[in-house]
Formats: structure tokens, C-alpha cells, sequence
């Protein structure tokens, strides 16, 4: 039953007991009543300004530094179109069977009203909007309120009267045929109309017209995917009504009511734009702007100016893409069906993640019988190996000068993964962390053309455990510089002058410089990149390199305007931060240059043609589960991953390195952009090109090579954590866990024999062939 205010209950039994007195008075003392109850109505309901407001709604717009649209932020997904683009079966069905006298009235039926009024006091609940009605509780149902009570009513009723006030007739159709919800996330006519056929407003025919119309009474009651029974018969009382109100001839109405129900289903999704993970990285910051400010995000129009360059963008978006399609065939032969038989341990184990397993534990089957049944469902197993073996990539550019970021994608396919791999994904980065190590080194004065031995070590960590460092191929047993060692990426040297250097003092570089949101553990293998971190913080702190030493924190937002241009906010690049001595940090970018003019980066020279002033570093980590590749150029620094989101999936020995899974995308972007002329060229670091010794040839590693496969980490005390995308079970002590490696790394850490003599912790032992040869066995 309906709620009745209680001061009408009161008169009604002030009447009760005087009922001949009372009699003349009545309907004075009513009317009265409910003229108070309505004016104390009033200000709950909206004002003549949002109701002005509301048919003009302006999504906030998020636009490049070159003018064009990234994307939009709408209450709901829809398309307005004016009422002149509808069909006019729509308005014919929707007037005959919504509101037959909707042109008469003022936004409220009185004879259709009372009769509900009296229906619902009766028990019988009943409907009595207007089409101006219904359009006030679909724009304001806060406001109005849900319940089904005699106060909603009434404030629906004022609200109705202020939209007729200030709306014309076709006004008040146009607004509701936009607003109005049929279900699937489609508001309005125009996505309706998609959704359900396949068409557009304005093509509706009389059928599909008397369809639409005909969910109005209930959506979920008389949609047509679940309920096509009920949708037909609801369409052809809409058919009906046509006829008996004159908006469709008798002669017809049999035919089509015989008519079968067609429909063309297909979910309509939201524009994403070009940038979407920026566009959702930004959307709770915006939100929070307006408010505090005042603004509407949905419907004031606001227009934010971003640092991204669409050109740039748009080279992104295809390196990526191109990329990672060529990576997903190598990815499906690598895994495809035959390897998700069920041999695998790490198949095995996802399979145990499932719903399928979950639920044949639950019914009593043990788990060999849960796995056996799961993986002989071959629908099950298709489905798990597309959802596990989709081959993802990040991607982000900057100018290093003021920290503006220029390119942003987050993923393979914002449709298919709405994961972040810039801002949200933390994986360890490999080699692409020694550039810390190095610089660290240079700072406290070591020379880039100081040499250590390349021949087998083993460093004493303490609790009788030792770290082994080593590299695919033989070791020289020659000395190397340690200009040769980033280049050429070497664990061997990069471990010794870790050794040298400290962990503590090579984090606190890393943070300096930018990786400032991830924890760093201050171990010694820290300098193989074994911490996991973001591509946001690894090529913010590379711009940080590009930039002499100096942090600036990346920027996103320009400035945000109104609807007219008018600047509201202006934002600036912060004030850069010294992170690193102007001198160490030229020293650092003149040995990384090297990585990309002989080392592991020589493809961006030799076969994406880039012959400016580069410098970058190669990143692969073990069993090449990820790929990394970061790049400088005075003007713009680039960075890119790529693996698997379940980082237990891994990439093949002949794609997976980072110098052939990521540096791709960056050497396609970037070459793209000098082509555009979006970089110069001619642009020089203020780096000098420093004199070097004669360098020393990797016989392991030749210029131009790439990353040959790794071994693995033994840490029988301790498991590290993966760095993964998407959560993985907890890795036990003693398993074999990943440990990052770039061009051929592997690294060993185990207990030492008893015939090994006892270390002090931080204390290096060099190994002769023999020993090496005994100790350093890799194990696959």
C-alpha cells in the first residue's frame, strides 16, 4: 500500500467524526492541504536551472596538446540525436500507448492521475505518468525519490509542470527518447536501436518501433533477447494502441502483429578513444577537480587539455599493435593446445585456479580426479589458454626536458584488458635497472673505463648462502671495462661493482631518479633487477638520466578549460630535482650509448635506421618472461614491456628478449616520430662523447646479438616475489623462482658445500675454471 502524509490522515478523521459539519468544508479544507503539502514540496524538487541544464548536457572532454578529442567522460553510454532523426513510428507508439493525451496536457493527466491515485489507495497499484513525468524520474530519480509513495508522486508531478515550462512538446520527446535506459548499458533511442537491430534511430521501422516502445513498461519484463514471448505480445498491444489512437491503419494491424520478433543483438560499447588508459588514469582526478571546484565532470563541458601529442599517440598505438600481434603467433605456437594437455606444472596449477576445479572439489573428487575432469573439457581448456596466453604489452613516451608525458598505452587492447601495464603492473626490469648500479658507481668516482675480471665469482651473502652471478657463454678471464659491461650487459661485472658500490646506495639512486611508488629490496641482486617496478617509474627515471641528472615528475594535465575556452587551471612542470651530479650523469648516458651502438640495442641503429643521439639498455628476465627496452633521445624517452600477465607463462628463447619483444615498438615509434619530424634529428645530449679505451670483445656476446636463454635463481631460504600482472599463488621457499637476467644472465644462489670454505658476508671469491665448471652447472 501507498504511504499517505499523516496530516491527510488526520483531516480524514476530523471528518470521520464530524461528517455533516464537515461536509461543506471538505473540499476547501483538501484543497488546502495538499497546496501546503505541494509548496512544502517545492524546494526538494529540482530548480528551473537543472532542469534548463539538463537537456543540455556536455560530457567533459579530454583533448591532446594538439587539439584533438582522446576521449570523453559520459554519465551513460549514449548518442543524442534530435527528434528529427527519430523515427516517427517511435513518437506515434510511444504518445499512443505512454501518454494519448500528451499534446493537451501541461505535463500532468488529471484524469489518468486520479484514477491512479485512487487505484493505488484501493491496493492496486497503478501507473499514471505523463511522458513529462516518466522524463522527471529519469532525470532526477534522487531528487523525485524511488519508492512508490503519494510524495513521489508529487514531486514528479511539480517537476513535470517545471519541464513544461521550460521545454517545448518536442523538446520533452527529445530529451526522453535520449534518456531513457533499455538495459545493457544503452540509454536513448539511438544506442536502443543499435543494440536490439542493428540499426539506427532513425531507420526504426513500425515493428521495431513498437519493440523499443514496448520495454518502456519494463525492461528486464519485456526484453527481447530473454523474453522474446513476452516482448511480441507486449509489441502487438503497442500495435494496438497505434491503431485505436489513428496512428497506424486497422488494415494493417493483423499482418504485422503476426509478424515474427527479429532482432539483431549486440552489446554496444563506449567509445574508448585513443588514449583510454590515460583517459581512466585521469577520470578520478578530474572528478575530484570538478567537484572541488564546483563543475559538473559529466555535463558542464569542461575541456582538459592533456600533454599527450595525438600523432604521437597514434604512432604508438600501431607500433604497439604491430608488435605484439607478430609476438602473439609466436606466443600461440609456443603454447598452443598441445602444451595445455595437462603435463605442464604451471598448467597444471592454473587449472586449480579455475571455477570448473573449484566446483569438482566441492562435489568430493580429489584432485587428480578435479584436474582430470577439467582438463578433459576442451571448452574449458580453449577458454583458459586464450584468457592465459594473450601476450601483453606497455608503452609510454616523455619529454625528458619538463617531464610532459607524450604517449600512453596501457595494454594490447583496452577492450580486452583494462589492466594498466604503465601505471599499474609492477615486473621486475632486468638489465634495465644496472644503469642504477653504474651511475651509482660513477658518483662516487669510479671511472667508466675501469676494468674488472670477466671470469666466475660467488659472493658471500651470510647465513651460509652465496651468490653466483654468471653469464651464458665461457667467460674471457679477461679484464673489461665497465663501459664494455652495460653495453654488452654482463651480470659479472655488473655484480662485482655492486659489490663495490652497496645495494643501500644504489636503491637510493633508483628512488632518486624515479622509481619512487615500488619497494626495492637492498640485496645484491637487486642490480639484475630483481624488485619489481612500473614502466611509469623506469622511463620517468631514464628521463631523469636524459635530463643531466635531474628528476622532473611527469605531468599529464595542461591546463582545463570551459565549455567557451576559458582557462580555469593552468598546471606546470614541477621543479626539476638533482638525483644526480650533472658529471656522473653525462658519464652514465655516454656508456649507454654504447648499448645501442654496439651492444644489445644495435637493432635500433641497424635495422630501424635511427642514427641521431640515442642511448638506452636492453631488459630481459628470466625464462624471458618479460621484455624491456627503454630508449633516450634528448627530446623524447620511450619505453616498452612485454609477457604474459600470469607471469608463470613465458616467452620463447628466439622472441622473448627484450631487444626482440620490445625493442620493436620502441625503434618503430621512434623512428616514426623523426620521420614526422616530431623530434629533431639533429638534437645532441649535452653529454660528451667521452674518449674510451679500445673495447674489449665479448666473445659471448658480439655487438648486434641479442639475449641468448637464462638459467635459473636457487634460493633455498626465501622465494622472491614475481612481479606478476595478475596474482599467482605464493612461491614456497625453496622452488626455483625467477631471477632476472638481460643478455644471456642466469644467476645461481645456493647453500655451499662443506668442503667450500666459510665466507665472511659481502666478502667476493673468484673461481677458477675448475671450481666454475663444478659450482656453476646450470640447471634448466
Amino acid at each position: 500500500m501507498a504511504s499517505i502524509p499523516p496530516f491527510l490522515t488526520r483531516a480524514g478523521s476530523a471528518v470521520r467524526r464530524h461528517p455533516w459539519r464537515s461536509a461543506a468544508a471538505l473540499p476547501v479544507l483538501l484543497a488546502a492541504l495538499l497546496l501546503v503539502y505541494l509548496l512544502v514540496l517545492i524546494p526538494f524538487t529540482p530548480s528551473i536551472g537543472d532542469i534548463r541544464k539538463a537537456r543540455a548536457e556536455h560530457p567533459a572532454q579530454l583533448l591532446s596538446a594538439d587539439g584533438k578529442v582522446l576521449a570523453e567522460y559520459r554519465h551513460a553510454n549514449r548518442e543524442w540525436v534530435k527528434l528529427a532523426d527519430i523515427s516517427p513510428h517511435v513518437v506515434a507508439a510511444l504518445v499512443a500507448t505512454e501518454d494519448r493525451r500528451f499534446y493537451q496536457h501541461g505535463g500532468i493527466d488529471l484524469r489518468r492521475t486520479g484514477a491512479a491515485i485512487v487505484n493505488t489507495l484501493g491496493g492496486d497499484r497503478q501507473g499514471g505518468s505523463t511522458i513529462t513525468q516518466q522524463l522527471a524520474r529519469n532525470l532526477y530519480p534522487e531528487e523525485i525519490g524511488r519508492a512508490v509513495s503519494l510524495t513521489r508522486k508529487a514531486r514528479e508531478a511539480i517537476t513535470a509542470l517545471k519541464i513544461e515550462r521550460v521545454y517545448s512538446k518536442d523538446e520533452i520527446l527529445e530529451t526522453y527518447l535520449n534518456t531513457v535506459p533499455f538495459l545493457y548499458n544503452a540509454f536513448g533511442i539511438e544506442m536502443a536501436a543499435r543494440t536490439y537491430f542493428d540499426t539506427t534511430a532513425d531507420k526504426l521501422d513500425v515493428l521495431q518501433s513498437a519493440t523499443l516502445v514496448g520495454m518502456l513498461k519494463g525492461t528486464a519484463y519485456y526484453n527481447p533477447v530473454n523474453n522474446p514471448d513476452r516482448a511480441k505480445d507486449r509489441r502487438n498491444i503497442v500495435l494496438a494502441q497505434m491503431v485505436r489512437y489513428g496512428a497506424l491503419p486497422e488494415a494493417q494491424l493483423a499482418a504485422l502483429q503476426k509478424a515474427p520478433l527479429k532482432v539483431d543483438f549486440e552489446r554496444q560499447t563506449e567509445a574508448l578513444g585513443v588514449a583510454p588508459h590515460l583517459a581512466r588514469q585521469l577520470r578520478n582526478w578530474l572528478f575530484a577537480w570538478a567537484e572541488r571546484n564546483g563543475y559538473d565532470l559529466y555535463a558542464d563541458g569542461l575541456r582538459v587539455r592533456t600533454t599527450i601529442d595525438s600523432r604521437l599517440q597514434d604512432m604508438a598505438n600501431r607500433a604497439v599493435q604491430k608488435q605484439t600481434e607478430q609476438l602473439q603467433r609466436s606466443a600461440d605456437a609456443l603454447w598452443g593446445p598441445r602444451a595445455w594437455s595437462g603435463g605442464k606444472p604451471e598448467v597444471q596449477a592454473m587449472v586449480r585456479e579455475t571455477a570448473a576445479y573449484k566446483a569438482a572439489r566441492d562435489g568430493g573428487a580429489d584432485d587428480a580426479a578435479a584436474l582430470k575432469t577439467v582438463l578433459a573439457d576442451s571448452r574449458a581448456m580453449a577458454e583458459l589458454r586464450e584468457a592465459k596466453t594473450r601476450l601483453q604489452a606497455g608503452f609510454l613516451a616523455l619529454d625528458p626536458r619538463d617531464g610532459q608525458v607524450r604517449a600512453w598505452v596501457g595494454s594490447r587492447s583496452y577492450a580486452q584488458d583494462q589492466f594498466d601495464h604503465v601505471s599499474q603492473a609492477r615486473r621486475q626490469p632486468g638489465s634495465t635497472f644496472k644503469p642504477f648500479v653504474y651511475g651509482t658507481a660513477f658518483a662516487q668516482g669510479i671511472s667508466p673505463d675501469e676494468t674488472f675480471m670477466d671470469e666466475p665469482i660467488e659472493l658471500s651473502l651470510g647465513n651460509g648462502q652465496v651468490w653466483r652471478p654468471t653469464d651464458e657463454g665461457t667467460p674471457s678471464y679477461q679484464p673489461m671495462t665497465l663501459r664494455d659491461g652495460l653495453a654488452y650487459s654482463k651480470n659479472i661485472i655488473t655484480a662485482q661493482l655492486m659489490q663495490k658500490v652497496g645495494p643501500a646506495n644504489v636503491a637510493k639512486l633508483a628512488r632518486a631518479m624515479g622509481v619512487r611508488q615500488s619497494p626495492l629490496d637492498e640485496v645484491p641482486s637487486l642490480a639484475l633487477g630483481t624488485s619489481p617496478v612500473t614502466l611509469k617509474e623506469m622511463v620517468t627515471a631514464y628521463g631523469s638520466i636524459a635530463n643531466g641528472g635531474n628528476y622532473i615528475e611527469p605531468i599529464l594535465v595542461l591546463r582545463v578549460e570551459d565549455r567557451d575556452g576559458k582557462v580555469l587551471e593552468e598546471f606546470h612542470p614541477a621543479t626539476p630535482e638533482a638525483a644526480l651530479a650533472e658529471g656522473p650523469a653525462q658519464v652514465l648516458l655516454d656508456a649507454m650509448r654504447g648499448v645501442i651502438d654496439r651492444g644489445t640495442g644495435a637493432a635500433i641503429r641497424s635495422r630501424y635506421g635511427i642514427r641521431g643521439d640515442v642511448a638506452g639498455k636492453t631488459g630481459t628476465t628470466q625464462d624471458n618472461t618479460d621484455g624491456w627496452f627503454i630508449l633516450m633521445h634528448p627530446q623524447l624517452v620511450a619505453g616498452a614491456w612485454a609477457g604474459f600477465n600470469d607471469s608463470r607463462l613465458t616467452m620463447g628463447d628466439a622472441w622473448g628478449q627484450g631487444a626482440r619483444s620490445a625493442l620493436p615498438m620502441v625503434g618503430d615509434f621512434m623512428s616514426a616520430a623523426l620521420r614526422a619530424k616530431l623530434v629533431d634529428a639533429d638534437a645532441a645530449f649535452a653529454a660528451p662523447r667521452l674518449p674510451a679505451a679500445p673495447p674489449q670483445p665479448d666473445p659471448s656476446a658480439m655487438p648486434g646479438t641479442v639475449e641468448p636463454p637464462p638459467y635459473h635463481l636457487f634460493a633455498p631460504s626465501e622465494g622472491e616475489g614475481s612481479g606478476q600482472a595478475a596474482p599467482v599463488q605464493p612461491q614456497a621457499q625453496g622452488q626455483v623462482v625467477p631471477m632476472p637476467q638481460d643478455m644471456q644472465a642466469s644467476a645461481a644462489m645456493a647453500l655451499p658445500s662443506p668442503a667450500q670454505p666459510t665466507q665472511e658476508p659481502g666478502s667476493l671469491m673468484r673461481l677458477s675454471p675448475a671450481d666454475a665448471a663444478q659450482r656453476l652447472a646450470p640447471e634448466r
